[in-house]
This record gives structure tokens, C-alpha cells and sequence, in this order.
């Protein structure tokens, strides 16, 4: 019996299903598929392939295999009759290999309907469900692959995700009861990408690109609830796999649970004055900071440390003397006065790395390391208030500060004690990581050249003070064989154990307000974007989303404005944006986020322009000409601390 051949509606059925793709997923395919090169019956491959067997000469059959599985067409004849796929069982390996090579590239070359979302969808849960030992193999292959391929096919799996959740036509695909494993299947085979992505280096592509936005568009929330109650599962969230969430989504599920956190805070403070028949003061809803200016770090810890049980209410600042009332404006203006006190070098908490330009802690030691968990706590409540803070740490901070993601129950459980690497030393102190280099590679006689010992020493205020790397370290000499050891236990102690105490405060106080499960989600990268926003200005985005009130975009004024604020440098950029919003960071969703806003004020046009930080909210007066505008916007936006009304 021959093998059926194509039938002449074939071609009709295929050009209907690739219609009904959306043009996202649409691959460039011939307009006409080639008809099969396969003219073999079953009988003839048959006798083929026990040829083979006894002769050991498998060419012919692996000939017939390439030419079969490199196209759906010849897939769907061959297939028809279950020889082909009972002979390749018989097989040797490399002729298995073959076939599903085959199977894999036109899988991932050629997507043209309904059943090909099918098979590809049958295929990744094949390789979901492999042993760990064949997905630690998996991974390793992975990483040979081009840069381009690897890509592809990472592409290839997140728009599988994506049309899976939002087909274009709700009959394109099978009902989602039917196929709930296709998107589990799909994500568990890119998080095989994405550990191969992540154990290469460098990284094959930007760790951002795994992110799938369309999945902010779905309840997330709900996602976070079942993985925080099933945890690691069998219960599918996309919470499992972070690596695919954006720091978008991740900044939402922070916020909602910090919300929740706020409103159950609020709630409990309510009903022990109600059960309690006190009189309610809507004060107690807030966490209500009064500070004096001149007082403003002293100040800010008596009452952070006072009101420490209020931590997760909403905050709200106060400035003695001042009569402006807090709608957002003056805690923006509280935290960068704050951060820029706390990070002077005068105040010595922080010794500022001008090769690297970043803050890290000083080692100097002290009974009391309160202030260390002031900075902390300032931290958590910029994430908790979605605050962006002008902070320059480098990216291992961030990474201690997730070892663990979660304060431990132990109270005597060491935290932030991240394993430290000389590329994390290169980011701190990159002519000491490069010394230590050249220590490594030395080909020289290590002991006579370097005179080095397992001791180290460090300034402290002024006094040179030595530590011992190990016991008895200041008598056994750095040599060829001890070399690494001297490297590693060196950086462990520069980045870890000499900062111990100050770290560990500053843990405390940052997780004392972010006690959420939520950072188990997020890369160091990510938790240094939700503190410290992105610091680049692109003020053509701010242009296209800005919003106007009593202007048009058109107006002079506003035409006049845009062609000063693209023109101004970009110490002036930064000063016009704290001066509108608080701040001079751009949030985690960009320029957009920001709801900026330009009204007109009708007043005379001698006065300078006026902002609203709670709004972000900048009032121009109709200036008439762009020399008028420039020069009454760079004094309002050179003179903008202080808050009042009139």
C-alpha cells in the first residue's frame, strides 16, 4: 500500500489557519508549499531499513528522514500510517537525533495554523517533563547556540505565551480547559534559556529581554496570591518563573501588597481606638514625620524610632514652620534632603568611591549603628511609597541586601552576607580588584615579590588598624600555592565581614517596611531600579506624554517651552524635573508615569513659574517670548527648596 498522497485542498486549508494568526506571530512562509520530495511506498522503506539492519549502512533511511521531518508537508504524508514512526524507534540514536532535529527546526521555522501550534505546544511539554540530568544538558547546549538562533527561539517561546493568552480569535486555538499545560510547559522550556542565558558570560542577551509585557495585562495579583499560597508546586503562577515578569509588574505587586499592608495597618489602629471608645483622629491613618530643617537628620531618626510600629502606614511630612500640606510633594522633598545629608562625606557613614563613582560603607566602628538602619529603613519606605531615591550604590548592595529576600526567624542568623567575587570588588574598588588580578597571574615567585601576608590593614578614622584573614594570619606568607585563598578571603572581608555590623543594621531597617514575599521575586538589578529609578532624562518622551491645561501643544508658550527644556543641559533637565515632580529620577514605567502636566496661570508675566510636586504639575504664565521663558524658568527651577502658601 503506497503512502497517501497530498490531497489538492491542502494548500486552501493552510492559507485559511495562517489567517487567522495575529501579525505578530505570522512567519514568512512560500506562498505555495513545495510539494514532497518523498516518492518512497511503505513497502520500499520497509526493505530499506532492513537493509540497514543487517548491513549497518543506515544512509539511505537517514536521507529519508531529513528530506521527511524538514517539512510539515512531508510530516503530515509520512505520518499517516504509523511505519515511519515505529522504524525510527528501531534506529540507532543518531538517526533519532536526526528526526527530532528535523521535527524541532521546521517547528520553530514554520508556524501555519492551529495544528502547528499543537505540535510545537506537545513538543515543549516533552522537554518540561525531561529529567533534571537532561535539562543540565539542555542548558549547556543552549548556551552554543548563536546569539541570533538563541534569540529566535526565545522570541519564539514568548509569543507562543502571548497568543496563547490573547489569540487573536477566541476559536483560533483549542479551548484553554483543554490545554492549560501548553503556557506551564511553554515558560518551565524558557526558563531552560534563561538559565543558560544566566550561566553565561557574558549573558548571551539582556536579562530584560525574557520579560513578556503582555503579562501586564493580566491579573497578576492573582498569579502572586496562588504562588504565595502553593508556593513551588504543582500549582502553576508565572510567580515560579520572575525571570519573565517585568519590573513593571514586579513594582505593581510590591505596591498593591504594600497597599494591603497600609490598609490592614490602618484598619487594626482603628478598631483598638474605636474598641477602646477613644475619640478617632484620622492622624493615626498616617505615618506623620515632623522634622525642623536645620534638625532634619536628628530629627528624622527620634521619630522613625518612635514611630517604628507605624512604619507601613501611608507616610506623610511635616516641616515645622512651614505651611504646606503634604500631597506627595513634601516627602519626595524630605527624602532628597535626607539622602543628600546622609551621603555628604563630611558625615562619614559612607566613604564615596570616586573610581567607581558610588557610595559604600565606611568600616569605622561604633557601639551604635542606628543611623546605618535609618538609611535602610529610608530605603524600604521610598520602595513602600514608590519614591525614587538619587542613592549611588553599587549592584552588590543590592544583592546582599536580597541574601536572604526575606529576614530570617533566627534572630541570630546571619544576613547579607552575599558571596563576593572580584568582578563584585571591580565594581567598588576597581584599582585594588585590578592589584589582586595581576597577584593571580603573576607568573613570578609570589612570596619573595609581594612580601604578603594573611593580613590585611585598613584606615579608620584616621588609624591604621590590621586584620588577621585567618588565625595566625599575620605568619603565613601569600604564596603560589595560597593565592586564591589570600583573593577570595581578602574581598569576603572588604565586602562582607568588615562591614558586618553597618550592613546588617541597614538590612534590618530596609526589611522592617519591605517585609514582603514579593522580593523573592526580583533580581538585584531590579530592586536598585525600584529604589533608585532610572537616572536617564529623556525629556522628548516627557514631551509626548505631557498633558496641558488651559494650553494647547500647539500654543506659543508651550512651543516656546519644550525648545528651552530639550535645549538646557542636563544639570538644568534634572533641576526642571525635581522642580515639577520632587525628584529628579524617572520612575520604573519611565517618563510616562510621570502624569506631567503644564497649566496656565493667568498673572502678570514678571512672575516665575510655579510648581505643584504633589500633582506633578508645573503652572507657566503666558510668556511671550522664548529669551522671557528661559530666564524665568532657569531662576524658578535654581531655587526650589521650601515649601509654602499663600
Amino acid at each position: 500500500q503506497e503512502l497517501p498522497p497530498i490531497c489538492s485542498d491542502v494548500r486552501q486549508k493552510q492559507r485559511l489557519s495562517i489567517d487567522t494568526l495575529p501579525p505578530e506571530v505570522k512567519a514568512p512562509f512560500p506562498s505555495d508549499p513545495i510539494i514532497p520530495l518523498r516518492t518512497k511506498t511503505t513497502k520500499e522503506f520497509q526493505e530499506d531499513t532492513e537493509r540497514a539492519v543487517q548491513s549497518g549502512d543506515w544512509r539511505e533511511v537517514r536521507e529519508f528522514y531529513l528530506t521527511t521531518f524538514d517539512s510539515f508537508i512531508e510530516i503530515n504524508a509520512a505520518f499517516k500510517v504509523g511505519h515511519v514512526n515505529k522504524h525510527n524507534r528501531q534506529s540507532p540514536q543518531d538517526i533519532q537525533k536526526s528526526v527530532l532535529k528535523g521535527i524541532i527546526n521546521s517547528l520553530l521555522r514554520e508556524w501555519k495554523g492551529t495544528s502547528t501550534y499543537v505540535i510545537y505546544a506537545h513538543l515543549l511539554r516533552q522537554i518540561a517533563v525531561l529529567s533534571e540530568a537532561d535539562h543540565h544538558f539542555l542548558v549547556h547546549w543552549l548556551k552554543k547556540l548563536s546569539a541570533r538562533r538563541f534569540r529566535q527561539l526565545v522570541e519564539r517561546l514568548l509569543q507562543f505565551i502571548s497568543t496563547r493568552l490573547f489569540p487573536a480569535e477566541p476559536d483560533e486555538l483549542p479551548p484553554l480547559t483543554k490545554c492549560s499545560w501548553w503556557i506551564p510547559s511553554a515558560t518551565k522550556v524558557l526558563s531552560l534559556f534563561n538559565a543558560a542565558n544566566s550561566v553565561s558570560s557574558p549573558p548571551i542577551m539582556p536579562f530584560t529581554d525574557f520579560y513578556n509585557i503582555t503579562l501586564e495585562h493580566i491579573d497578576f495579583m492573582e498569579e502572586y496570591r496562588t504562588w504565595q499560597n502553593y508556593g513551588n508546586s504543582n500549582r502553576f503562577s508565572f510567580c515560579q518563573f520572575p525571570f519573565i515578569l517585568s519590573t513593571v509588574v514586579k513594582k505593581a505587586i510590591i505596591q498593591k501588597d504594600s497597599e494591603q499592608q497600609m490598609i490592614s495597618q490602618a484598619r487594626q489602629s482603628l478598631v483598638s481606638k474605636v474598641s477602646r471608645r477613644q475619640r478617632v483622629d484620622m492622624n493615626l491613618l498616617f505615618l506623620n514625620i515632623k522634622v525642623r530643617r536645620a534638625q532634619l537628620l536628628s530629627d528624622s531618626l527620634d521619630e522613625l524610632t518612635r514611630k517604628r510600629c507605624d512604619l507601613k502606614k501611608k507616610l506623610r511630612v511635616t516641616f515645622v514652620g512651614e505651611a504646606g500640606l503634604d500631597m506627595g510633594g513634601l516627602t519626595k522633598e524630605w527624602f532628597l534632603l535626607l539622602v543628600r545629608q546622609i551621603f555628604h562625606t563630611d558625615y562619614g557613614m559612607f566613604t564615596y568611591m570616586k573610581d567607581s563613582r558610588c557610595h559604600w560603607f565606611s568600616s569605622w566602628k561604633c557601639d551604635n549603628y542606628s543611623e546605618f538602619q535609618l538609611v535602610g529603613t529610608l530605603m524600604g519606605l521610598a520602595v513602600y511609597n514608590s519614591i525614587a531615591l538619587d542613592i549611588h550604590f553599587p549592584l552588590y548592595c543590592y544583592r546582599k541586601l536580597l541574601t536572604p529576600p526575606t529576614v530570617p526567624c533566627d534572630q541570630n542568623a546571619l544576613v547579607g552576607m552575599a558571596a563576593a567575587t572580584l568582578d563584585d570588588l571591580q565594581q567598588i574598588m576597581p584599582e585594588l580588584a585590578h592589584g589582586l588580578g595581576e597577584l593571580l597571574s603573576y607568573e613570578g615567585n609570589v612570596e619573595e615579590d609581594f612580601y604578603l601576608t594573611f593580613q590585611v590593614v585598613q584606615e579608620e578614622m584616621g588609624a591604621i588598624k590590621s586584620y588577621n584573614l585567618k588565625p595566625g594570619g599575620d605568619k603565613i606568607p601569600v604564596t603560589k600555592q595560597n593565592r586564591k585563598e589570600y583573593v577570595q578571603l581578602y574581598i569576603d572581608f572588604l565586602l562582607n565581614k568588615s562591614i558586618y555590623k553597618q550592613f546588617a543594621a541597614f538590612y534590618h531597617g530596609f526589611h522592617s517596611v519591605c517585609a514582603s514575599d514579593a522580593l523573592m521575586l526580583l533580581r538585584p538589578e531590579e530592586v536598585e531600579m525600584l529604589v533608585c529609578g532610572s537616572p536617564e532624562l529623556d525629556m522628548s518622551a516627557l514631551q509626548k506624554a505631557a498633558q496641558y491645561e488651559g494650553y494647547g501643544k500647539t500654543d506659543s508658550t508651550v512651543r516656546c517651552f519644550w525648545d528651552v527644556v530639550l535645549a538646557f543641559p542636563l544639570e538644568l533637565q534634572k533641576k526642571l524635573l525635581h522642580f515639577a515632580t520632587g525628584s529628579d529620577r524617572v520612575p520604573v514605567g519611565g517618563m510616562a508615569d510621570l502624569n506631567f502636566k503644564i497649566s496656565k496661570i493667568d498673572v502678570p508675566i514678571d512672575w516665575l513659574p510655579i510648581s505643584h510636586t504633589c500633582f506633578n504639575q508645573i503652572c507657566l504664565p503666558p510668556y511671550r517670548t522664548r529669551k522671557e521663558l528661559k530666564q524665568k524658568l532657569t531662576i524658578a527651577i535654581s531655587n526650589a527648596e521650601g515649601f509654602g502658601l499663600e
